[in-house]
């Protein structure tokens, strides 16, 4: 592995950054990332299972059976999240194994500008070669550090590649064309909220500390054997070990973001939608809530379009496919909780004031 800055090595103990900036972090002995998973995730997330298969097992099976529409609504709208976004997320673990595994040494890093700012800004660009949604990016994003990316960059480029792909682009113009700049603000939006946080977590003194030591954990056992199997057997074990880490996540996300579209009227959030500021605040809200798919998002929200601004329509394009509970939830297997609050703030910070100004303009 590449020793770049704030990303994982296994050799060296953690020094200062010495002159050609490279920095080494330490080795955790005797640390095996399957003893370091929390055992309550994997039970929550198994009794979410078991609780969704017996919920739809029931309801073919009659009135008297069948469960309370509000019980109905959140199994389907948690189902639909989950088989939305589960062909992305493996999609996302393959290409990550592509990029660990069998693309050669040096081969990307040699196309990359050695400069950071413009480093970062080609890394944002990454997902028009890698069209996956922000599900499959999580576990892609993963793959990059293991490869020797500095954590800065996988953040730039998980925040950048679910907005900056071709399928999305696609998307939005199919929904929206030209009109209000919604396309336009989007893609610049998304470009600029990437490379903002990026530059950000940039300055961080220590950034191994972003990680969670269960990933930081499993980066070392992953440097430690990769050279004592076949490339067929190490994605293999990869794969299994991606979706150990991703599959628990995925679902309890996509149950939080069931159960709370299910408590929260969109009735109230739709009667906002007039006023420049308070349809800005709902439709970010709405995005936080729905944890829609990138790839459609535009599609979903345009029936919105009718009755809310222009700027709500984009700070909605920018914020759901950053943080959405269930995009939260997949993030926190890498990252750290203080690191999401971080990428939380900035980036509702920033969808606002970019919401705000479209309206302005409109």
């Amino acid at each position: 592995m590449s020793r770049t800055t704030g990303t994982l090595g296994v050799d060296d103990d953690w020094t200062a950054p010495d002159d050609d900036g490279a920095e080494h972090w330490g080795r955790t002995e005797g640390r095996d990332p399957r003893n370091l998973r929390t055992p309550l995730l994997i039970g929550v997330a198994l009794l979410v299972v078991v609780g969704l298969f017996v919920l739809r097992a029931l309801m073919p099976l009659g009135e008297a059976l069948t469960p309370p529409t509000a019980v109905r609504d959140f199994v389907t709208l948690t189902l639909s999240v989950v088989v939305e976004s589960l062909p992305f997320v493996v999609l996302g673990i393959v290409l990550s194994i592509l990029v660990q595994i069998w693309l050669p040494d040096g081969w990307l890093e040699r196309w990359l500008p050695t400069q950071p700012i413009l480093r970062r800004a080609c890394i944002s660009l990454l997902g028009m070669f890698l069209p996956v949604c922000e599900c499959g990016n999580v576990p892609l994003a993963r793959g990059l550090i293991v490869r020797g990316f500095t954590v800065p960059e996988s953040i730039t480029f998980l925040l950048a590649a679910p907005i900056l792909n071709p399928i999305v682009i696609v998307t939005t113009h199919q929904a929206f064309g030209w009109d209000g700049g919604i396309l336009v603000a989007r893609l610049v939006g998304g470009f600029l909220l990437a490379n903002l946080i990026g530059w950000l977590f940039s300055k961080h003194p220590d950034p191994s500390s972003l990680l969670t030591p269960t990933f930081q954990a499993s980066c070392e056992v992953t440097e430690q054997h990769g050279h004592e199997h076949t490339k067929v057997e190490r994605s293999l074990q990869q794969f299994v070990a991606e979706a150990r880490a991703i599959m628990p996540a995925l679902l309890i996300g996509s149950a939080v973001a069931g159960a709370v579209q299910v408590l929260v009227p969109r009735e109230v959030l739709v009667t906002l939608g007039a006023n420049p500021v308070w349809s800005v605040l709902a439709m970010m809200t709405l995005a936080v809530i729905v944890s829609i798919c990138s790839n459609v998002d535009a599609f979903f929200v345009l029936s919105f379009g009718s009755t809310f601004m222009p700027g709500s329509i984009v700070a909605f394009l920018v914020l759901g496919p950053v943080v959405d509970v269930k995009m939260l939830a997949l993030m926190r297997t890498t990252y750290t909780t203080r690191t999401l609050v971080i990428i939380t703030a900035v980036t509702v910070l920033f969808s606002a004031a970019l919401g705000f100004g479209v309206n302005a303009l409109a």
